[in-house]
């Protein structure tokens, strides 16, 4: 077992020092994830990949369920914190730029990992929403590899599956996305 392990064990249980000890092995990968879903947002965004981690570690470390079983759980959760953070960026701005209005999506679009205008992460994020009640893993890697811009090497790894199942998986999900952002089933 790794340090990485041992401090999220002990980080779960509630231990303050495991997880200030914790915060410096993880944050270079943490930002490193940040900046990568960062780097194609609008010029004059201004959430920078340092904010990003730091409101994902506040919303992990002051989360009452703390029970990470190791290294790749912990970074899911990591994932899905900044994949909540963005969608609730995008819509507050949203809804303050235009309301609640109907959302036109090019399909095409999805190509992964590819920055978004908010509206188009909203339907995205709507679609996963609805993809994770159909096959939670499978969506569970979409959030991965598009909110978060992981590889399929590292997305499997997060997943514990190979990376020919994490491919297999991923054509299969966008498909199933397509379909659902679009409204309407394949002819």
């Amino acid at each position: 077992m790794n340090d990485v392990t041992l401090l999220l064990q002990a980080a779960s249980t509630g231990d303050s020092h495991a997880a200030a000890e914790l915060l410096p092995l993880v944050y270079g990968e943490l930002r490193r994830l940040a900046s990568h879903r960062l780097a194609g947002e609008r010029n004059n965004h201004t959430l920078q990949p340092t904010a990003l981690v730091h409101e994902a570690w506040l919303k992990l470390s002051g989360a009452d369920d703390r029970n990470w079983s190791g290294r790749q759980h912990f970074f899911a959760a990591a994932a899905e914190a900044m994949r909540r953070i963005l969608v609730d960026r995008a819509r507050r701005r949203l809804a303050a730029k235009r309301g609640a209005g109907e959302v036109c999506l090019d399909a095409d679009d999805l190509d992964i990992p590819a920055p978004a205008p908010d509206d188009q992460l909203l339907a995205v994020n709507e679609a996963v929403e609805k993809f994770a009640a159909v096959d939670a893993r499978k969506a569970e890697l979409v959030k991965l590899r598009y909110f978060v811009g992981l590889t399929f090497e590292e997305a499997s790894e997060v997943l514990g599956i190979a990376v020919p199942t994490a491919k297999e998986w991923w054509a299969y999900s966008r498909a199933w996305l397509r379909v659902e952002i679009a409204g309407t089933p394949p002819a």
